[in-house]
């Protein structure tokens, strides 16, 4: 099969995905690393990368946990203003077809008040940490978003209201969303292929699940020798595996009641 970009078909995300500011949290609270950008002392006006692990807080701002030592820090102590890029983990084929999401703000230190709460939800993430999170020259920092831009992938993307971003919760299957792309796509790659029949409209030759929300899911679809991104949405909104398990079997029972199956 010839390497294409995937892109999206009939199904794509529509009116029933859930809103960006909603996939944005998603992605925040799914993640755990992301590529810090300050702003270089040594070549000034030039942006300094970083790779940064992270917890998200209540309202989906991130916590770093940054050495005094680090190049990132000294950006810092001169200028505020950073960014965190946080892409999906465990990469992919096509990453320019998966959702990401840039947070950019100001990176302060936490108040002595709030450091426990958050150190115990930090180091529940980053268990690793707990070698170094108590070295003097460690502090945990705060990166509160000013604005948020967010990619769902080909075509689908935009500025998040910061406002929104904090007032949206993460998606309800975030939690097994993993376990069910892997159950689907191993157990069940001929459902996937009806879905995209009945549901999107696409004959495809093989399909397997590459996203999954309480409104529908994403599929990767083979047709022909390109590959198409599809978004099928669920006949309701589910919000448990078991709830989403009884919605794909009613789905595919319809398609294949369509077929003379």
């Amino acid at each position: 099969m010839s390497q294409t970009s995937p892109r999206m078909g009939q199904g794509g995300p529509g009116p029933e995905s859930p809103p960006l500011a909603e996939q944005a949290r998603t992605l925040v609270h799914a993640g755990g690393t992301g590529v810090l950008s300050t702003h270089s002392q040594r070549l000034v006006g030039f942006p300094f990368g970083s790779v940064m692990p992270y917890a998200p807080d209540a309202e989906g701002s991130p916590i770093l946990l940054i050495s005094h030592l680090a190049m990132h820090a000294r950006n810092l102590q001169a200028d505020q203003r950073a960014s965190l890029l946080i892409l999906p983990e465990g990469g992919d084929d096509h990453p320019l077809a998966e959702s990401r999401v840039t947070l950019l703000g100001t990176v302060e230190g936490v108040p002595e008040a709030e450091t426990p709460a958050l150190r115990d939800a930090y180091l529940e993430r980053n268990p690793e940490a707990r070698t170094w999170v108590d070295f003097a020259d460690f502090r945990f920092h705060r990166l509160t978003p000013l604005d948020v831009y967010f990619v769902a992938g080909f075509g689908v993307m935009g500025w998040v209201d910061p406002g929104s971003y904090r007032a949206a919760e993460p998606d309800p299957l975030i939690a097994a969303a993993s376990g069910m792309l892997r159950h689907m796509n191993e157990d069940h790659a001929d459902a996937l292929v009806l879905y995209c029949g009945r549901y999107a409209g696409v004959e495809a030759a093989e399909a397997r699940m590459v996203g999954v929300d309480r409104l529908g899911f994403r599929v990767r679809a083979r047709v022909g020798e390109e590959e198409r991104d599809l978004r099928i949405n669920f006949p309701r909104e589910v919000r448990t595996p078991d709830e989403t398990r009884v919605a794909l079997v009613e789905m595919v029972r319809a398609a294949r009641a369509d077929a003379g199956g």
